[in-house]
């Protein structure tokens, strides 16, 4: 058979993502911030569109206020008669005179050196930067220290990479061999350095492994060589395991002595940094509300702070107009059809929002009655099923939004949990996972329930899980065991 080429026809149905579509799948998964900072971007790009302002009220005007207008008209009459009736006559004022000058020496500038202008000079002002008010972190704090001690020249730059290479936590990340190596100096001028750094507040920075920083802090408490030193540079793994036994065996001492060592040592910092980590709390506005009227529960969306979008009146006469130029018209043609794309787009956003969030509050209702630990098992399909969408489109919607209910602030993803067969049908594994936080919290200190404990409490509630299953909620929950929860002493 001979090659040869010819032109077919062939009729098929392809699925185009097309730019408008992109856009609309890009903006139903992006959060309540990125969603915001895209508007605002399409704003800046687009000058069709435009936000909407809210409408200011001039209505009040205070009755009694003085016409100032006739001060500044020009007319020699109006002044006069302005000055009449509002300006005090030299004769009311007296013959007292204010010396200006004298009375605002009182006055101090912010840094406590009086000027004749005080306040109002604007030389003597802070800065707007000064003023602003943030937390102290750990290298501020440790360059104070470090500026007043006397240092050569070699030892200020080993001092600057050392606090250049401290982690969050104090720790020190480099080696002594690679902190020489950058500061062209021997490894015994870096540890030079750093003993001066164990004077430094706060006591145990610039270790390089938690051992090394519980040595440091015992050093400056005096405890070098003791029980406590010898524990936490030896015995760390069988101190945490709580094999105090092992640990008195091995020391050759008694049980009694390495309880009192471990007492001291539970008083140290394992992290010094941590008094200076960033720990200001992250708000989450919520971008659903649901609130409980009489016996049903009602949503609102949250568009608070959202800017309001429209086609600008403006541009749509110079559409209209037969003046513009060819060349500019097809220009704003095409932004006019991207700024009401996405226009659509974005109510197209906020009804999808609401009847997800619609159809997973009618599944778990018995959650907004009761809390988390009636909270049911609950999948994408069948939400995706109860609205008529895709389940991607389901799980795009619940990324990064969260919801405000009587029960308090939580992510939309949070509803979607497995189930475990019980007496009572499916239990959610949520569910669980707080009746097992609760479980221990309740418990005594110094006799912890243990997970097999657990199990038999759970089979008497009609819940029959395993064992494993437990401890594995157990450590997702970031809870010990209980051979670690036990109170000693």
């Amino acid at each position: 058979m001979a090659l040869e080429a010819k032109l077919v026809q062939k009729l098929s149905q392809n699925l185009l993502m097309t730019p408008q579509l992109q856009q609309a799948i890009k903006l139903l998964q992006l959060g309540r911030l990125e969603y915001q900072e895209a508007i605002e971007r399409e704003l800046l790009e687009n000058p069709i569109l435009e936000e909407v302002k809210e409408q200011e009220d001039h209505s009040y005007a205070p009755q009694e206020a003085p016409d100032a207008s006739a001060s500044f008209d020009g007319n020699e009459d109006s002044r006069n008669s302005y000055e009449e009736q509002g300006s005090p006559s030299q004769e009311q004022l007296g013959d007292s005179k204010v010396d200006w000058e004298d009375y605002l020496e009182a006055f101090t500038d912010s840094r406590g050196t009086a000027t004749p202008r005080g306040l109002f000079d604007d030389e003597d002002r802070r800065p707007l930067e000064a003023t602003l008010t943030r937390s102290e972190s750990l290298y501020d704090h440790l360059v104070e220290q470090v500026r007043l001690l006397e240092l050569s020249y070699t030892d200020k730059l080993i001092a600057l990479h050392i606090l250049g290479n401290l982690d969050k936590n104090g720790y020190l990340c480099l080696t002594h061999e690679e902190l020489a190596e950058n500061c062209g100096c021997t490894p015994e001028d870096v540890l030079q350095v750093v003993e001066l750094f164990k004077g430094l507040d706060p006591a145990g920075v610039c270790a390089r492994s938690l051992s090394e920083c519980l040595h440091f802090q015992l050093e400056r408490l005096g405890k070098d060589g003791t029980l406590e030193d010898k524990i936490v540079q030896h015995h760390l793994d069988k101190l945490q395991k709580r094999k105090y036994d092992q640990i008195a065996k091995a020391e050759k001492t008694t049980t009694e002595d390495v309880y009192k060592a471990v007492t001291t040592i539970q008083a140290l910092e394992p992290h010094p940094g941590r008094p200076f980590a960033d720990d200001s709390p992250r708000y989450i506005t919520p971008d659903v509300y649901v609130y409980k009227v009489g016996d049903e529960y009602v949503i609102s969306l949250n568009e608070d702070g959202l800017p309001k979008l429209r086609v600008s009146p403006y541009y749509l006469k110079v559409l209209q107009g037969e003046g513009a130029a060819s060349g500019g018209k097809a220009y704003l043609q095409d932004r006019l059809k991207a700024a009401s794309w996405l226009i659509k787009s974005i109510q197209q956003r906020q009804q999808t929002i609401y009847k997800v969030t619609e159809s997973i509050m009618k599944f778990q209702r018995d959650f907004l009655e009761h809390g988390v630990e009636r909270l049911k098992p609950l999948v994408l399909k069948e939400v995706a099923d109860d609205i008529g969408m895709h389940e991607s489109t389901v799980s795009r919607v619940t990324t990064n939004k969260y919801v405000h209910t009587p029960q308090g602030v939580f992510e939309l993803k949070y509803f979607f949990t497995s189930g475990i067969k019980s007496g009572q049908g499916d239990v959610s594994s949520s569910a669980v996972k707080e009746r097992i936080r609760s479980l221990i919290a309740a418990e005594s200190p110094d006799n912890p329930i243990s997970d097999q404990k657990i199990v038999d409490i759970l089979k008497q509630e009609n819940l029959d899980i395993a064992r494993r299953t437990v401890a594995k909620y157990r450590e997702a929950l970031n809870i010990p065991p209980s051979s670690q929860r036990k109170k000693l002493f």
